[in-house]
């Protein structure tokens, strides 16, 4: 795929698209993902907390990124479903968030846990699967369609 294609993509003129949606989705989940990872290394290695606590808080410091930049740039030309009650749009966006956490840390407990795998790998790994999760509950459930207005 050339610069251009992938740019128009991206660009608001696009952004009722579900493919172009996808991508700054998955844009805005490398960002999360950077918050997320970097402050997991730094709870395992640097303050030495267990490898699930330490994914844990790394998870709900992304899970704040995903959010402001969901909203502002991702599903910007949808209808917001709870638009009018941004509480409840935060509260479900968290919901979904909070059960990409249980799959996630489960993830986690299973590849580091049982199968003794590298942690720093099972949570790209398990961050990868959780990605398609977040983003179609995310889609569902509150930014349906086009905007109406």
């Amino acid at each position: 795929m050339s610069a251009t294609r992938l740019r128009k993509l991206l660009d608001a003129s696009s952004r009722n698209r579900l493919l172009g949606q996808f991508l700054r989705y998955m844009v805005t989940g490398g960002l999360a993902f950077a918050v997320d990872f970097g402050l997991f290394a730094v709870c395992l290695y640097t303050i030495e907390w267990h490898y699930l606590v330490a994914n844990l808080m790394g998870l709900v410091a992304g899970l704040i990124v995903n959010y402001v930049l969901s909203v502002v740039w991702v599903f910007v030309a949808c209808k917001r479903t709870l638009e009018k009650n941004r509480g409840l749009e935060f509260f479900l966006f968290t919901l979904v968030g909070i059960a990409g956490i249980g799959i996630n840390q489960l993830l986690m407990y299973l590849m580091v846990g049982q199968f003794g795998w590298n942690e720093m790998m099972s949570k790209i790994i398990a961050a990868g699967l959780v990605l398609v999760w977040n983003f179609g509950a995310r889609k569902f459930m509150l930014f349906r369609g086009k905007r109406t207005a």
